[in-house]
């Protein structure tokens, strides 16, 4: 396969990645609206350590470090989004 190629697939995977983003921060959404009914804290400790862990465990010894790495911009952006729209909400 030559660049061209491999960079195209990386374009289409490109693609799916940020549908799937998505789709995540609009469920993401969802989960601040129930946690402002609920009166419930944004952070969640022990979910985000579930979650990382179990990312860098299916990704294997080789890739695991960078899945790792993945999910904590992903917790970490899910946060922002749910903090953001909880002080909106209180304004």
């Amino acid at each position: 396969m030559d660049l061209a190629s491999l960079r195209a697939e990386i374009d289409r995977l490109d693609e799916e990645l940020l549908a799937l983003f998505l789709r995540r921060m609009e469920i993401v959404e969802d989960i601040a609206s129930y946690k402002i009914k609920n009166g419930l804290p944004v952070l969640h400790p022990a979910r985000e350590q579930e979650v990382i862990a179990k990312a860098r465990y299916r990704a294997g010894d080789e890739m695991g470090d960078y899945a790792e790495e993945l999910f904590t911009s992903l917790m970490t952006l899910s946060r922002r989004l749910q903090e953001q729209l909880i002080e909106n909400r209180s304004q």
